[in-house]
């Protein structure tokens, strides 16, 4: 059984349709997970979202999406009316046109409840249902996988939800020596220089992988298979590449081949109260 897991999507569903059909996934065995960020950017959240929440929907157990921080900024929004979600860098002036129709346009205070209301108009109530239920992490016998990272020295379940959704912190990237955690938000060009050479745009440190490989026209949208390092990335022009990385693995991780002959563990995915 494998585990295949896709980084941050961001909008970009001809990358996704792609990358999901070149997987050689067996669907009534390996385990499909997507790291979250489905929304902002990219040119058709809306269709991101539709397409995972039905494959969702339609193998709960196989497939699963945890929750990014984007979804959680638009849920934000909308109930609270907390303004990050707004701010241009985050890219979630894209996904307020492609739900409304209309350009998001902010100059007055009133504007911003007027754009509250707008989107909370517009996004289906299945998807904000979806983006409810989705867990900030899961759990299998390879590997832990979050959206963002980890306290160290500490399970996922006993790791502040903000930190899963948000962290961008050094010692997780650096020195996390724990079960395998594979984590996106970050963007791996960001990441330490000495974890990025050799993996074709992931990032694998001790027991820390990122698969973040970016957002923009050059940028892939990335999947690792567990246990055997397999990479499955497609890009904006079309074209797609596959490798297998067996250089400069850390030892941490090669030890993962050796759980793929071990009875799997008991599967936990858990929505944590932020």
């Amino acid at each position: 059984m494998k585990t295949f897991v896709i980084g941050d999507i961001h909008g970009r569903r001809a990358q996704l349709n792609a990358l999901i059909d070149m997987l050689p996934r067996e669907t009534a065995e390996d385990t499909l997970i997507f790291l979250g960020d489905l929304i902002d950017r990219g040119p058709d959240a809306p269709g991101v979202v539709d397409r995972v929440m039905k494959m969702c929907r339609e193998d709960p157990v196989r497939i699963r999406c945890l929750r990014g921080n984007h979804e959680q900024m638009l849920l934000d929004f909308i109930r609270e009316g907390a303004g990050l979600w707004l701010t241009h860098v985050t890219g979630g002036d894209q996904t307020f046109e492609q739900y409304t129709g209309n350009p998001l346009v902010i100059e007055s205070v009133r504007d911003i409840e007027n754009s509250r209301q707008s989107i909370k108009d517009s996004v289906p109530p299945q998807h904000i249902e979806f983006f409810d239920s989705l867990p900030l992490f899961y759990e299998d016998a390879y590997a832990f996988y979050v959206h963002a990272g980890l306290e160290l020295g500490k399970h996922p379940e006993e790791t502040d939800a903000r930190f899963l959704l948000w962290a961008r912190d050094p010692e997780f990237f650096k020195n996390y020596r724990g079960k395998p955690c594979i984590f996106g938000h970050t963007p791996t060009t960001f990441l330490p220089f000495l974890g990025r050479v050799g993996r074709h745009g992931i990032y694998m440190s001790h027991s820390a992988v990122g698969i973040d490989t970016g957002y923009n026209y050059n940028s892939p949208l990335s999947c690792l298979s567990l246990p055997d390092f397999a990479l499955y990335q497609t890009f904006a022009d079309g074209h797609s590449a596959m490798y297998h990385i067996t250089s400069f693995v850390p030892e941490e991780l090669r030890s993962m081949q050796k759980t793929a002959a071990m009875p799997a563990a008991d599967n936990v995915a858990k929505t944590l109260d932020i």
